[in-house]
């Protein structure tokens, strides 16, 4: 008797001091739908810079809640900034866009700033939880020269992501003295990645993709790396509410020159969290909802410690990152050439390219392959089973300039089967090189070759799909008009 009341003893204690899932994903789900209350509504795109965050972090100097101290400073001089806040003995430091054109979680940073700054919203017990049972220590944006540039690496050329052991840049210097003077009992790592990766061999997009770094080659699992799989198989189990089956891990294969590797050897328990792709989400704002959820959910099973009750074996269930993912697949297209048909396939991506400051972008969308790619997935996917495809015609007026373009009936055009116009040669687009137009039309300089041959591997993505002679579909720069259904403000051409 007294053994099995030793044992409800224990299960007693168990049950209050852990927190049940149910009561993990009602939180998680609390999180979400309040996220719009706190959302910082000064970001709104993702490609900001610097500048555009120092006012969010100026108006909170002199708050009780935080304490800022700039950490050091970038290649180019810019200062970088550390945000404390919470007095607990757990201690997190978490960065973000360590790379400058990944800026997701940190405008999510700045939402958690004000939530944290929220009351009377029914999540006062987590705040107060959260903030007396841990510290947490915020540098938003680690490489303000590249968010200035809208650029992965630094000002020197160098990924900081792979600087840890050689820390040839300043940035990496400041992050590993912070790591040396914290000593941090957890780490978040915040990326983004490319929106092109699986989930597994599947056709969802990776929109969250987690790694529990590895400390070396042998991918050992000590208990500082088997808390980042038991907060990773955590965040997943409530993220799978609200993007079933697109969360996907990177492989385990150690990176000697990776911070998040390096990291996690020298003691601090590692997360890297890379934000990926949503259809429908180009600036990333759902994915940033999902972050603000997550981050915080994953925050309080570290203030609470009930992170140790998941099973770490769940970690290696989340499929690892895939390559199947086009941004669009043109299916069974019937292919002319030589006197001879045969049906292909085509892949096709939309790359952006930076406008000159970097603050916005265009996309130039070529063919990345052609032939079957049966194994392959598009974000979007068009069927051209018993359509024939066809390099466009040059419509033969030439013209002054893009707004007399602009001015054009585009879908006449593209029923004639007309997917390119030319500019003139004193047109004042030459010295401009690739650009944008929102005409849906391909637009060629004067002197600029018109292309030749059916569209094949490594052209621009733009010709015409026809049935019986008649075109069905125009695809200009990897965008598809119905001819049928036709929305000509959703142009995406371009000036070549």
């Amino acid at each position: 008797m007294r053994k099995f009341i030793s044992q409800l003893f224990f299960l007693l204690i168990t049950l209050i001091s852990f927190p049940s899932q149910a009561q993990t994903e009602d939180l998680a789900r609390r999180l979400f739908n309040v996220h719009e209350t706190y959302r910082e509504v000064s970001l709104t795109q993702r490609r900001f810079k610097q500048k555009d965050i120092l006012p969010l972090i100026s108006k909170r100097q002199g708050k009780p809640l935080y304490q800022i101290e700039q950490v050091g400073e970038s290649f180019e001089g810019r200062a970088i900034q550390m945000i404390k806040v919470g007095t607990g003995k757990r201690k997190v430091l978490l960065w973000s866009q360590m790379h400058g054109d990944e800026p997701t979680a940190t405008m999510a940073t700045f939402d958690i700033f004000n939530f944290l700054e929220g009351k009377n919203d029914g999540f006062d017990s987590f705040r107060k939880d959260l903030l007396e049972n841990t510290t947490l220590y915020f540098v938003p944006m680690l490489n303000p020269d590249g968010a200035e540039r809208y650029q992965r690496r630094t000002m020197q050329g160098i990924d900081m992501n792979r600087d840890a052991a050689a820390r040839q840049t300043p940035e990496a210097v400041i992050l590993k003295g912070l790591v040396d003077k914290l000593k941090p009992d957890f780490g978040f790592n915040l990326h983004d990645q490319s929106p092109r990766y699986s989930a597994g061999r599947s056709p969802k997009v990776a929109t969250i993709s987690f790694l529990a770094t590895s400390y070396d080659y042998e991918l050992s699992i000590n208990p500082v790396r088997e808390r980042s799989m038991q907060l990773i198989v955590g965040m997943n189990k409530v993220l799978q509410k609200y993007i079933p089956g697109q969360v996907a891990r990177y492989s385990d294969d150690h990176e000697p020159r990776g911070f998040g590797d390096n990291v996690q050897k020298w003691g601090t328990t590692l997360v890297l969290i890379e934000s990926g792709g949503y259809v429908g989400d180009p600036e990333k704002q759902y994915i940033r909802q999902l972050n603000f959820m997550a981050i915080l959910s994953a925050l309080g099973k570290i203030s609470d410690n009930s992170l140790t009750k998941e099973n770490r074996e769940e970690y290696y269930d989340i499929p690892e990152n895939g390559r199947w993912v086009y941004d669009l697949v043109v299916r069974n297209a019937t292919v002319k050439q030589s006197g001879k048909s045969f049906t292909a396939d085509l892949g096709i991506n939309r790359s952006e390219v930076n406008y000159a400051n970097a603050s916005k972008f265009f996309y130039y969308s070529k063919i990345e392959d052609f032939g079957d790619l049966h194994p392959q997935y598009g974000s979007q996917e068009l069927d051209a089973t018993g359509l024939t495809i066809e390099k466009g015609k040059v419509h033969p007026t030439t013209y002054k300039n893009v707004s007399e373009i602009s001015k054009l009936n585009a879908k006449s055009l593209l029923r004639e089967g007309y997917t390119y116009v030319r500019l003139a040669a004193d047109s004042n687009t030459r010295a401009l090189g690739l650009y944008f137009t929102t005409a849906p039309l391909h637009v060629l300089r004067a002197g600029q070759p018109v292309p030749t041959g059916t569209p094949g591997l490594g052209a621009t993505a733009t010709f015409i799909l026809k049935k019986a002679g008649k075109v069905k579909y125009a695809v200009i720069n990897g965008f598809v008009h119905d001819l049928d259904d036709f929305e000509a403000e959703k142009g995406q051409g371009i000036i070549e």
